[in-house]
């Protein structure tokens, strides 16, 4: 018998009918983790109403917040602008593989250098004006120039040049070759515009199109009635309402006010599930909160120093406390276990004072006070977590001032700029994209300031290497590296959670981000 994901894949390559799939699916009673959260109707779950207006409340807005793709930061504008508005020339779908979106398809050289993207034909922005290879290639080339800031930059790096054949086909050329190349072009910065108009216009191709833009208060968009998807884009509008306290977003679905919430507080979680009219949607994926120690900046250029801090955090503890059992214990590097080339057989790091006072006795700051900047809309629980970080270093003789910073701007004026601070990040679709984005030198998101040699050595040689023993063994010595000698304290990895109204129905989920890879809005319908 056929399996439930074998079944879709007919059914998407239109091999069988909807009600032949209906009917082999109702034989394995519809068991399986594909559809996590269907209603037990299946004819329901994969015919998705059309209209209605989704009201969804985010966390993490700020004032300072842009359209423009390159300047995004907060997961708030990251979910209007990449979730929303606007597509990539790759998708990844809910099994964390690269598919075809403004490209129709592509094609790679032997060596990996050399790339065709086929464009989509017929591609409307926001503007009317049908997209072309100009404006993807305008696009790329905002994240590219030398004094771009964009996060995007590092992961384009490697490009040596990007030219046109013709109106719809894109050459790319590679100073090395990276099988995981159509990965990157799906990162939520690589968004495309028009090329004739700002980068923060709000024009894009994508299922809807902004009519309000408040930032770090309101956004509204309604459908785009010429969107290319024709299977995508149900709800008639969409009203995103930046709500920075956890407490104030539940509330807001519990009186009716939105449909759909981010990021929940995981110790109201086993209360919303006796709630009726509400769902619980969790997402297992590769998130996870950082606490990077600026390895530029005294002390924590002193790597005893790291490990003492990194000793001194009990992780377990912040996994049963902040997390209610929703995640794991993190181990000092950003590669989780659903990554394909996690590093199983690192030891993980646990509570240690004594080994905390040792590294703390090396380093000869017995007495300094170490000063951790946090705010309490980064994550929820971030000042509790940060609570319970203080009390477990204390009993390492390590003296922690946290320091509450404004929510609003956090992300301009705290993030990158203290010295320690706090911080979370969505883990990408490939272990080249997360490390090239954060850890690689020189990288604009490098929240660290880190910078070493082998590391950086092994980053370029894994992206080119055809053999997957070869490659994974080059991956785990680099996590090794980052446990051992990072400025990343990593305490946790956690469960992403959603709560929503039962009216709420989707597909199957991709886990790399939450609410479905940040395609809620496109992908989730009301049901009938």
């Amino acid at each position: 018998m056929l399996t439930l994901n074998q079944l879709e894949g007919l059914l998407q390559q239109k091999k069988i009918s909807r009600r032949e799939f209906i009917a082999h699916s109702a034989l394995l009673g519809l068991a399986s983790a594909s559809y996590p959260l269907f209603h037990p109707k299946l004819t329901q779950a994969i015919t998705p109403k059309k209209g209605g207006r989704l009201r969804i409340g985010t966390p993490n807005g700020s004032t300072v917040d842009s359209l423009d793709p390159a300047l995004m930061i907060s997961m708030s504008i990251i979910l209007i602008n990449f979730g929303q508005l606007s597509n990539c020339l790759v998708e990844i779908n809910h099994k964390n593989e690269s598919v075809p979106e403004l490209a129709e398809s592509w094609e790679s050289s032997q060596d990996a250098k050399k790339w065709i993207f086929k464009l989509r034909k017929g591609v409307e922005f926001h503007n009317s004006k049908t997209m072309d290879a100009d404006d993807v290639i305008s696009s790329l080339n905002h994240h590219r120039g030398k004094n771009s800031k964009s996060g995007a930059k590092p992961l384009l790096n490697p490009i040596d040049t990007i030219k046109k054949d013709g109106k719809y086909n894109v050459i790319f050329t590679l100073n090395e070759g990276n099988t995981d190349f159509p990965y990157i072009l799906s990162d939520f910065h690589l968004v495309i515009f028009p090329k004739d108009v700002r980068p923060d216009s709000g024009i894009f191709t994508g299922p809807y199109v902004i009519k309000d833009f408040e930032p770090g208060v309101r956004t509204f968009a309604t459908k785009n009635q010429n969107y290319f998807k024709s299977d995508r884009g149900h709800f008639d509008e969409i009203e995103t309402l930046i709500m920075n306290d956890s407490n104030a977003r539940i509330v807001a679905l519990k009186t009716g006010q939105v449909d759909l919430v981010s990021d929940c507080d995981p110790k109201t979680v086993a209360l919303l599930k006796k709630l009726k009219g509400i769902q619980v949607i969790e997402q297992n994926g590769n998130r996870h909160y950082t606490y990077p120690m600026r390895c530029d900046t005294f002390p924590y250029n002193n790597n005893h120093v790291r490990l003492a801090l990194k000793y001194s955090i009990d992780r377990d503890q912040m996994v049963k406390t902040i997390l209610r059992g929703y995640g794991l214990a993190g181990n000092d590097h950003p590669i989780g276990i659903n990554s394909r080339y996690y590093a199983s057989e690192l030891k993980q790091r646990t509570y240690d004072p004594d080994k905390a006072k040792f590294h703390l006795k090396k380093a000869g700051l017995g007495n300094h006070e170490f000063r951790f900047h946090t705010a309490d809309n980064i994550y929820s629980g971030a000042l509790d977590a940060a609570a319970l970080y203080k009390e477990s270093a204390a009993k390492a003789g390590i003296n922690i001032k946290i320091v509450r910073q404004p929510n609003d701007g956090y992300w301009d004026n705290v993030w990158l700029k203290k010295a320690w601070s706090a911080s979370l990040w969505n883990g990408r679709p490939t272990e080249d994209m997360m490390l090239s984005t954060v850890y690689r030198a020189g990288a604009p998101w490098n929240e660290t300031f880190w910078n070493h040699k082998r590391f950086n050595e092994l980053l370029v040689k894994a992206r080119t290497e055809w053999n997957e023993k070869k490659r994974s063994d080059m991956y785990f010595e680099m996590q090794r590296i980052i446990h051992d000698e990072g400025g990343a304290i990593v305490p946790m990895f956690v469960s992403d959670i959603a709560i929503a109204s039962d009216k709420i129905a989707h597909g199957p989920l991709s886990v790399y981000r939450e609410l479905d890879g940040l395609k809620a809005a496109e992908r989730w319908w009301f049901k009938g």
